[in-house]
Formats: C-alpha cells, structure tokens, sequence
C-alpha cells in the first residue's frame, strides 16, 4: 500500500532529509587520501545526533542478514552499496566513494547518497559520476502527479544506457516514510507508462546505481557489501522527493542547491 503523506509529515521529512545532506556535505569536506570509512562514519554520525535525529541504518536487519553494524553505508570504486565502515578500509587517492545516509527525525525518515570522487579520478571514473548524477535528475523530473511510476525507472535507464553504462536491477528506490522503506517499489530500468498513477503527497527515494560494465552484482562474505560481478566502478546517487503540485520537491538538501 502507498501512503499519501499531509504536508506536516512532508515538512518533517524536509528536516530530516536536510539533517542527511548536512551529514553527506561533512563527510565531502573530511573526505581525503588516509582517511577511514570508520572515520568518516563516525563524521556523519555527530551531525546527525547533532540535531537531533537518529541514524537510521544503525542495526537495520534485512531477512537472511545480520544487523547493519555502521551509522552509514560507504561504498569505495566497484563496490555498488551497503558497504560496512571499517577501520581497516582507508580512502586513497583517485577512489570513488558512494556514502548512503539515512535519517530518523520525529519518526520520520530521510534518505540519499552521493558519490565522490578522491583527488585525481580518471577519465572513466568522471564521466560514471556525471551520468549518474544526471540520471537521478532526469528520474526525479518524471516525479509529477498523473505520471505513471516506471516513467522514473524509464528515464533513467534510457539515460544511462545511452551513454554506455549499465543500471543495476538487484536493488531499487522506494517510497518513504515514517519507514526507511515502503511501497512503491522504484526499478531503475522498464518501459514507461506502468504501475501506479503518480500523485500529489506521495515521497518516494529515488537512487540510480549505475555500473561502467555489465549490470550483474553480488555480495562478498560479510553479508552486506554488494560488488560488480565483473569488477567495474559502479556509482549511487540518490535524493528523497516529495510528490507536489508544482512538481517534484526534493528534502534532501540543505537549501538553495
């Protein structure tokens, strides 16, 4: 079932999104050569306490899983998402970084991710980061009342394939809410005009993952971090977007982005 949100449940959804892109901009400005993924999660775990929220991903359980031991998920070159903070893992120059961040303010729930590039990317690495970022921009365009839902999944497939690059179709968006994940359901690739009808009060977390080679994933041994099959960079961007009458309203910034 889609829950329609009021605009007092969107407007504490705004805050918590905004608490995930404060948290998301201080690990971009802590992000360097040397530093470790424990580092930075602990970073953006003082944002988030800092006003008032909870780290939402902190002990979330999927069934057949343990429960997520970071505050944050981060994710280095061909690792595509859920990868667990470790003290052993440090960022070193020309790596890409995809950081996941999930909030709880009130009982409600904020959600996005970005990738970052480390230094000197190469030409490859520059270009994945541009695709999907645009991707997840030509998605949340298609966020508007009478649409249907695949014309989000649609957009961005198309997008991404055409520039030569893969989406990933293990993993989706999804509505949020008072829940970090509700219906509906968001692929990233299909043919438009399917599913539900778009409509105003709907939010819905829609996140790209875009790989340079095939679209094919797996998980490693540690029962959460999801890698390419075939090794290639993959990179995760992702805003929380609120359905509105003027059209796609994106929480997750700060202000003025």
């Amino acid at each position: 079932m889609i829950v329609i949100k009021s605009q007092r449940e969107i407007e504490y959804m705004r805050r918590s999104g905004r608490i995930v892109a404060l948290a998301l901009q201080e690990i971009k400005e802590n992000l360097k050569p040397g530093v470790t993924t424990l580092e930075l999660d602990r970073i953006a775990l003082e944002v988030i306490e800092s006003q008032g929220a909870k780290a939402a991903f902190k002990n979330y359980q999927l069934p057949g899983t343990i429960p997520f031991p970071g505050n944050t998920c981060i994710s280095i070159n061909e690792e595509v998402v859920h990868g667990i903070p470790s003290e052993e893992r440090r960022i070193r120059e020309g790596d890409i970084v995809s950081v996941d961040i999930g909030t709880i303010y009130k009982g409600y729930c904020g959600d996005a991710a970005r990738t970052f590039p480390v230094g000197e990317v190469g030409e490859e690495a520059r270009k994945l980061l541009r695709i999907t970022e645009e991707a997840l921009f030509r998605g949340i365009d298609k966020a508007r009342a009478g649409n249907r839902l695949s014309d989000i999944s649609h957009a961005v497939q198309s997008y991404v394939e055409d520039n030569g690059f893969s989406v990933v179709r293990d993993f989706v968006g999804h509505g949020i809410g008072s829940n970090m994940h509700e219906d509906p359901q968001i692929p990233n690739y299909g043919p438009p005009g399917r599913g539900p009808r778009l409509k105003v009060g709907m939010v819905l977390a829609i996140e790209p993952m875009v790989n340079v080679g095939r679209y094919a994933v797996r998980k490693v041994n540690d029962g959460w971090t999801v890698v390419t099959s075939d090794g290639s960079l993959s990179a995760h961007f992702e805003n929380t977007v609120a359905i509105s009458r003027d059209g796609p309203d994106i929480l997750t910034i700060i202000g003025g982005e």
